[in-house]
């Protein structure tokens, strides 16, 4: 669709060439975010930020100038191309630096859902206030919300580049998240729901607060367990906490500067066959898609790891010229204000086709992982992390107990490895989602 922005970037595009940009490409973002919190029934927070503007990079004799603004006034306009243009001059040429000329045709998406803008703030509040309900109602442990919320985000994109590039398209997403505490003979425990969706009318405010009350009431008198090797299950939120160290090493921008587990393993087993992972960026439905990347390189499909093999790596302009391939399309900005850089869109694990309790069902002795601490601490570049866990016990098939104060610790290669099934219940948390994985063997460090 055509975007009011759309002339205003062929403007910038042709006001850099006319100073003597040898290319140019101009990038312009308008978003609007609403977030509100309640609280004991009533609103304790409620933020509507919006926010707009240019981010221009000039090309010339292999060096690149940036510079951007949040006023798109002529005079404005021409001060930033001309502030890009002597950025340039600062910088080191680099044969690598090119612009994507146009490419295949853009996927035809549908991105913006008309009703998150078209209902009441008031219907909004009353989301939130339905979500915190419902988890006070479903079980009298439940004693303290520290939040139950909405939040939505409309944008417009638009991007022009001398080669000939103009296009642009409009996107919205909203979602509900709770985060709860339950309460029992002086024993308090947290849980969280997190639901995030292109479509207003898909958001279920009582499932949100009935999942968040059930995750904190299970784990009620949880009490470590003896150091020990057992199975080890997954939920599908740990899933895409292990994703998050995995994304890094998948950047070809990682792998060329050496700071990668996966560099150089192209075509080698890195997994059991049993993982496939995949990047997705004109997934339908996905809250990361959209028809083109950060430079205008159409989304796509990228297979990363296929039955345990990897396949390659995630790409921008720039790593694919260094590398001699074409760009996946994983070219991101998180703002105006910024330059491209490589990231993930749609990020997961491919489900399987066993159902999560059919994972659990024959296990003997085992833990099935809900919550870790401090993974934040895991090396990237090695794989290597040790985490506090805490879950739920299982015994002959069934789940028994609470657990908490306990570690686990190991390389996430070598955990990719074990991996022995793969539910078949892919969930979303925002962009990245995982089934329920099941782990052969794993060392718990207990009491």
């Amino acid at each position: 669709m055509a975007s009011s922005f759309d002339g205003l970037a062929k403007l910038v595009v042709d006001k850099a060439q006319e100073l003597g940009a040898s290319h140019s490409e101009a990038f312009l973002i308008r978003s609007k975010n609403l977030s509100i919190d309640v609280r004991a029934g009533a609103v304790e927070t409620l933020k509507l930020a919006e926010d707009r503007g240019l981010g221009v990079r000039i090309f010339r004799d292999g060096r690149i100038g940036f510079a951007y603004t949040s006023d798109l006034g002529e005079t404005a306009i021409n001060e930033i191309v001309r502030q890009a243009l002597a950025n340039s001059e600062k910088t080191t040429p680099d044969e690598f630096n090119i612009m994507p000329a146009p490419g295949r045709q853009y996927d035809e998406m549908d991105l913006f859902d008309p009703q998150i803008s078209q209902v009441s703030v008031e219907e909004k509040i009353d989301i939130a206030k339905r979500i915190e309900k419902s988890a006070v109602d479903s079980d009298k442990r439940i004693t303290i919300t520290e939040r139950s919320s909405y939040f939505d985000a409309e944008y417009e994109v638009a991007l022009a580049n001398s080669l000939g590039i103009m296009t642009s398209y409009q996107g919205a997403y909203c979602g509900c998240y709770a985060d709860l505490v339950a309460e029992e003979n002086g024993d308090n425990q947290t849980g969280f729901a997190l639901k995030i969706g292109l479509r207003y009318n898909e958001l279920d405010p009582e499932k949100i607060g009935q999942e968040a009350a059930q995750k904190a009431v299970r784990k009620l008198g949880a009490k470590s367990v003896n150091t020990q090797k057992a199975v080890i299950v997954f939920d599908p939120y740990i899933g895409t906490s292990f994703l998050g160290i995995i994304a890094p090493g998948l950047s070809a921008e990682a792998v060329q500067k050496g700071k990668s587990l996966f560099a150089g393993r192209v075509g080698q087993k890195v997994s059991s066959d049993k993982i496939t992972i995949i990047d997705y960026g004109s997934m339908p439905e996905g809250i990361a898609s959209s028809p083109f990347d950060g430079e205008g390189v159409p989304t796509t499909k990228t297979v990363l790891v296929q039955n345990g093999e990897l396949m390659g790596y995630l790409h921008n302009t720039y790593t694919a010229a260094k590398d001699k391939v074409w760009s996946t399309g994983n070219s991101t900005r998180n703002s105006f204000k910024s330059t491209p850089e490589i990231g993930i869109t749609n990020f997961f694990i491919e489900p399987g086709a066993t159902h999560p309790d059919d994972l659990i069902k024959d296990i003997t002795t085992g833990l099935y992982v809900t919550d870790v601490m401090g993974m934040h601490t895991a090396n990237p570049i090695s794989g290597d992390f040790s985490v506090g866990a805490s879950g739920i016990w299982i015994e002959n098939g069934k789940f028994t107990k609470p657990v908490r104060g306990i570690a686990i610790a190991g390389n996430i290669l070598d955990i990719l490895n074990e991996v022995e099934d793969v539910g078949s219940d892919l969930t979303f948390f925002g962009s990245k989602g995982s089934p329920t994985i099941r782990v052969s063997r794993m060392m718990i460090s207990g009491s």
